[in-house]
Parts: structure tokens; C-alpha cells; sequence
């Protein structure tokens, strides 16, 4: 299972998420977020990132020109569309894209069952709230294209056994507050997703 973390603010926080196993970081820039990195100091991060490791940002009601002005300055390998966007805009991004559902019903999860997606829990602001998904929503979809966010950790990690999912994203889970993270709670996190790939 690949391993996003997300919200990340600092060059620090960076490095010990990859120390600890992530495969891509996520950028935040959503400024009504308490986890939002200006453009400029997520480029400054983004240039010591190491071979393999994808950058990712998160955008929220943004236009196509500017997901695409900010994804050529950040120089990000992906823009994580966290609203409800019309086709129009990912037909008309340079940027490559993932979609993310914000989840309400099982009905939700199976929009774009041939797509890559990243599944969320609905909340009414946007991200970080630590929601969680009813599992029994998966029981029985194939889940090979579904990375699986809201409220993760590595004590809930083992309940994820099973499903097959392509990759698994934490923010709140592995902070100490919003912004910022906690080296411990993400080597054990990436760990425990680890044990059961």
C-alpha cells in the first residue's frame, strides 16, 4: 500500500515522513486551512525531495488557471482536486490529477470506480477532521484504485486488512497539532501499513 502524508508545512516534517516510509507528501493550498503553505515555501521543500517521492497538492475551489500557476511554480508531480469540479477542469489542466470523493454514501465510492480516486470522509470544511469511512461501504468493491483518507492512525490501521487498497493518506493522525507533525506517530504509522500490505 503507498503511504501520502499530508499537510505538510516545513522541510523537517518533510524529511521525516520520507525517513518514514511515505511515498508522496501533500501541500495544502487551501488558505482557510490551518495546514495552508504558501506556494513559494512548498517549492522551497519540494526541491529537496529525493527521487520517487511524489509531491502532491491539495487544492479547493480553485480555477484551472491557478491550480496550473501554482502547480508550475511548486513544480508538484500532482493536483489532489478536493471539491466538486466539473469535467471542464480536468480536461483543461496540464497538471496531472487525482480526484477526491468526499464520501456520504457507498453510492459515493463507486462514481469512478475506473479511476484512480482518494476516498474522504464528507465534512463540511474541507479535510483534517479526522472523519471516519464506514468500512462496510468497501466490503466487496474493488478497492486496487482507492487510496483511503480520514481519521487514520496506526492503532486503526489493522481494521484496513483485506480490502486491498491502493494507498492510505494521514494528516491529523500523525500531528502533534494542525501543521505540524510528529516523527514518532509516523514511522509507527507507516509501520503498521506495512505489516499489512
Amino acid at each position: 500500500m503507498k503511504i501520502k502524508i499530508c499537510g505538510i508545512t516545513n522541510l523537517k516534517d518533510a524529511i521525516d515522513a520520507i525517513n518514514a516510509g511515505a511515498n508522496a507528501l501533500g501541500f495544502v493550498f487551501y488558505p482557510k486551512s490551518p495546514r495552508y503553505i504558501e506556494p513559494l515555501e512548498a517549492k522551497k521543500i519540494i526541491e529537496h525531495l529525493p527521487p520517487f517521492v511524489q509531491s502532491v497538492g491539495l487544492f479547493v475551489e480553485e480555477s484551472v488557471q491557478n491550480i496550473d500557476y501554482i502547480a508550475k511554480i511548486t513544480k508538484i508531480d500532482l493536483a489532489q482536486i478536493h471539491f466538486e469540479a466539473n469535467q471542464h477542469l480536468y480536461d483543461n489542466l496540464e497538471v496531472k490529477t487525482i480526484r477526491v470523493i468526499r464520501a456520504k454514501t457507498k453510492e459515493d465510492i463507486l462514481k469512478y470506480k475506473d479511476d484512480y480516486v482518494l476516498v474522504d470522509a464528507f465534512v463540511e470544511q474541507f479535510g483534517g477532521e479526522g472523519k471516519r469511512l464506514d468500512l462496510k461501504w468497501f466490503k466487496d468493491v474493488d478497492c486496487s484504485k482507492i487510496i483511503l483518507a480520514g481519521g487514520l492512525k496506526s492503532e486503526n490501521l489493522k481494521e484496513l486488512n483485506g480490502f486491498g487498497f491502493y494507498g492510505v493518506d494521514v494528516s491529523s493522525g500523525v500531528e502533534v497539532v494542525k501543521g505540524k507533525k510528529n516523527k514518532q506517530k509516523m514511522i509507527e504509522f507507516c509501520a503498521k501499513v506495512n505489516e499489512i500490505s
